[in-house]
């Protein structure tokens, strides 16, 4: 069992964590590009593209701090002086990033905020800035949201108009929710308009499973297809299925009283059962609530408590955990007679993240839309565990298939 960990969130986006080669070649790469384009020729865009966890937030908070640095400190660089911001559309992570600022002497909390919040701000100021860095920019609002303040249309369009230099960070698979809609293509319509370089992520930092184990997740979740275990599923990793969902919880617990930030995490689609105010979920002699509104500094997953409730998209998605167990809700289901997945929109639950939108979508485009966000929020899930990924499916003949395919892999090991 692996025991030097680090469990600390603000740890693993540290800008004093070391980078790789490659990374540290594309921090600078970026300081060049914004150097060149800070006096003229803007605005202009650097858009870093790559999978769950292939390092994007590391590379973005060392590249802030750099920048920070420069604008603060150093009088020759062409950085000095300048007003810059790192806004990111999740609450969860933008409570690291203040942390992480209040430990460093030329990091402010006042320097990282909310897309809205900014661009509002900015507004009521009729001002603009020089740079801005966007994390998970696969969670921008390409909408309006009244609700929430934000009465333009697409939130890097406005966050665009306001800022010289624009860096950001997008997976497309990452997309959750219809307001926040995005393609590869829309996107590069937008930041092709103008100066621009792309560069692409792709090694794997977060997961520690095999290769053959992270195409089996991204077969699943792309193409629907429910294919044999590979032969080093468990090389190296502990890679579980349950038959058992509350089997699956005891095993979770266990690794978490060993190493810590270990959770069940579940996709959308079990209808609301309010037991004292509380959302549960039940599968056999499984039950255990949603998680609940987090109003602490901590992230979810590293409150204590959290053990106990049932991690969703909203609470996971940016971070990492050691171990998780994944509840395979009841929108996907196994077609019979077939080794592939069915998704069932009508028994979404999460009203809130499939909401219509006449200006993207037909009634059945919005469907097949409804159903690639739902395949999202499983990559998401998949993308999680460190050190090990367990799996529980709530439809019979799935659970009776991945259970089966995982006897199979032990019995040849």
């Amino acid at each position: 069992m692996t025991t030097d960990l680090i469990n600390d969130a603000t740890q693993k986006l540290s800008p004093f964590k070391k980078l790789t080669a490659e990374q540290n070649k594309l921090v600078n790469t970026i300081l060049r590009f914004t150097k060149k384009h800070i006096k003229q020729d803007y605005p202009a865009i650097f858009t870093v593209y790559g999978d769950a966890g292939t390092g994007k937030s590391v590379v973005l908070a060392h590249l802030f701090n750099e920048i920070q640095v420069a604008a603060r400190t150093d009088k020759t660089s062409a950085l000095y002086g300048t007003t810059n911001y790192f806004v990111v559309n999740h609450p969860e992570i933008l409570k690291v990033y203040k942390e992480i600022a209040g430990n460093l002497p030329h990091l402010y909390k006042k320097d990282f905020t909310r897309p809205t919040s900014l661009i509002n701000q900015l507004d009521k100021r009729s001002a603009t800035v020089d740079l801005i860095v966007i994390d998970e920019a696969h969670l921008l609002l390409s909408r309006a949201d009244p609700y929430n303040n934000f009465t333009y249309q697409n939130q890097l369009v406005e966050l665009i108009k306001r800022a010289k230099i624009v860096i950001l960070v997008f997976d497309p698979y990452q997309v959750l929710r219809t307001k926040t809609f995005w393609t590869t293509q829309q996107l590069e319509q937008i930041t092709h308009q103008y100066s621009h370089e792309d560069y692409h992520l792709t090694h794997q930092f977060r997961v520690n499973a095999s290769d053959e184990l992270l195409e089996w997740f991204n077969h699943f979740t792309d193409d629907g297809k429910i294919l044999p275990f590979p032969q080093n599923a468990r090389q190296n990793y502990d890679f579980r299925i349950f038959d058992d969902a509350e089997k699956m919880r005891q095993e979770i617990v266990k690794r978490n009283n060993e190493v810590g930030l270990s959770r069940i995490l579940s996709t959308t689609g079990y209808p609301s059962t309010l037991d004292g105010g509380k959302h549960y979920i039940t599968e056999g002699k499984f039950k255990m609530p949603w998680d609940q509104y987090n109003y602490t500094s901590k992230p979810w997953a590293e409150i204590p408590k959290t053990i106990n409730e049932v991690g969703s998209i909203y609470t996971c998605q940016g971070f990492d955990l050691n171990y998780t167990g994944i509840i395979l809700s009841p929108p996907i289901s196994q077609i019979p007679g077939t080794n592939r997945l069915q998704i069932d929109p009508e028994k979404f639950t999460d009203i809130e993240a499939f909401k219509k939108r006449k200006d993207l979508f037909t009634l059945k485009q919005l469907n097949q839309a409804k159903k690639r966000l739902f395949m999202n929020m499983i990559n998401v899930l998949f993308k999680r565990g460190v050190y090990g990924t367990y799996i529980y499916a709530h439809d019979p003949l799935l659970r009776q298939t991945l259970y089966q395919n995982y006897l199979e892999l032990i019995e040849k090991k």
